[in-house]
Formats: structure tokens, sequence, C-alpha cells
């Protein structure tokens, strides 16, 4: 129990009375059900409140073999069965980071901002996928603090762990986090040109290079030049990575 309680923060302490507004709930799980069942990305929820996995979805790459309900009852006890050790380390840290930073936000904004980053968990099969976890608050407690978050756990676009950024929705402003110097520095989200959205985009719907070249009355050349750029410029190595790297920071 000791170990699972550095997962928490006394900036987000939220304490059985605290002062929550209970109307704001109504019947969210039957939205964040409908939503697991749409998408192959795993859901879950965290009370801060309770300090537990108020649900976990069925899909299967956060299960790691087991069943959803077996998830749901270890809560934060299976981080510590089912990610590798130096990163259980690095998901303390993280949590103790993102704390300290939405602390400094408005609380009128605070559902605005989602944090993201990469970890290793271990399968049932004993093999490490580098996953992206995802965190937006959903509900708040009357002083601002989070009392319900929704999580959504894929496959990372990334090569190692950690990758720690902060988004506001409606801003091209973001916030990485540096684990070794413990600072966050102001960036900006990533823009394509048009041509290179075009692209991604004629790639996403399955057609080939020559295909995509004859759709934009350009040469084959011209899509493997613009290609380049677009691959440079997001840090991927194949169209394969561009297109999962375009899904998760939402750039289709």
């Amino acid at each position: 129990m000791e170990e699972i309680n550095k997962f928490f923060n006394n900036k987000n302490n939220v304490r059985s009375d605290a002062a929550i507004d209970q109307s704001q709930v109504g019947d969210y799980l039957q939205a964040v059900k409908a939503f697991s069942r749409l998408t192959y990305q795993s859901l879950y929820v965290i009370d801060y409140q309770t300090r537990a996995f108020e649900y976990v979805s069925e899909n299967p790459l956060f299960l790691c073999g087991k069943s959803s309900e077996e998830v749901k009852e270890l809560g934060y006890a299976f981080y510590f069965q089912n990610v590798k050790p130096e990163d259980v380390e690095l998901l303390i840290r993280i949590n103790e980071a993102g704390f300290e930073f939405y602390e400094n936000i408005p609380v009128e904004e605070r559902k605005l901002y989602s944090i993201s980053y990469d970890f290793y968990l271990i399968n049932n099969k004993k093999n490490m996928v580098l996953v992206n976890h995802k965190l937006t608050p959903m509900f708040l407690t009357e002083e601002g603090q989070i009392w319900k978050a929704l999580c959504i756990v894929s496959l990372s676009n990334s090569t190692s762990s950690g990758n720690v950024v902060v988004s506001r929705e409606g801003s091209d402003e973001l916030w990485k986090y540096d684990p070794v110097a413990k600072r966050w520095g102001k960036d900006e989200k990533i823009k394509l040109s048009q041509r290179e959205y075009e692209i991604l985009r004629l790639y996403a719907s399955g057609l080939t290079i020559n295909e995509i070249a004859e759709k934009l009355f350009i040469s084959a050349d011209t899509v493997k030049f613009h290609r380049k750029k677009l691959f440079d410029k997001i840090g991927v190595n194949n169209i394969a990575e561009a297109l999962s790297y375009a899904k998760t920071n939402k750039l289709l």
C-alpha cells in the first residue's frame, strides 16, 4: 500500500469529505463504455478519492493477459506487476511533475488540459510493449482537484519511455517535461504543410505512391520528397509510424 501511495500527491489529495458536486457525474460511464466499443485503444477511469480504477475497458492492450475486472481490482498495484520497474519510477516522477504543473492552471481551465507520456508494459508473454498513455480530467472537486480522470492507452510511435507532453485544447502551445532536469519547457505543436497533410490523408486512405501522385497531379518523386520532409518533421522512419503519430497527435 505504501508503494501505491507514491502515485498520489498532496497537491491532489481528494479527501473522503471533499466538496464535490455529484450532479456533474450522471451516468457518464455509459458514454465511456460506448467509446470503448468504437476504438482499439484501452480506456480506464481513475477515481482519485478512492485511489482506485472505477472502470477498465475490455480492450486487451492494457490488460496484459488479465481480465478487465482483475485489472480494476488491482488498481495501482497493476503497475507494479506489469510495468517495467524503471518505468514505474518514471511514472511516479511524471505524476509529481504533472500535479505541480496542474496546480498553476486556473481552475476554470483545468479540464482543457491533458498529459501524454510513454512507458513499457510487460504483457502475459513477458514481452515489453511500449505504449502511449493519455490522461485528462473528467470531474473536479469544488476546489479544482481532479476527482475522476479518463485514461487512454494505445501503442506508442516512439522508441523509448518518457516523452512527457502537456497540451491544451484549442491551443498550439504545449509543454514538455525533462525528467532529468526536472523542468517544463514550452513548445508548439508540429504543423503540417497543406501538401504534407494531403499526402498523409491519402496514405491513410490506402493509396499507393503512384495513386497519390495521380490524385494530386504531381510526380511520384515529388510525393517521395514531401513524404521525406514529413518524416523528418515528426521524427519517424516510415509511413506506418507517420500514420500512428498523426492519429496519436490529432494531425488527421
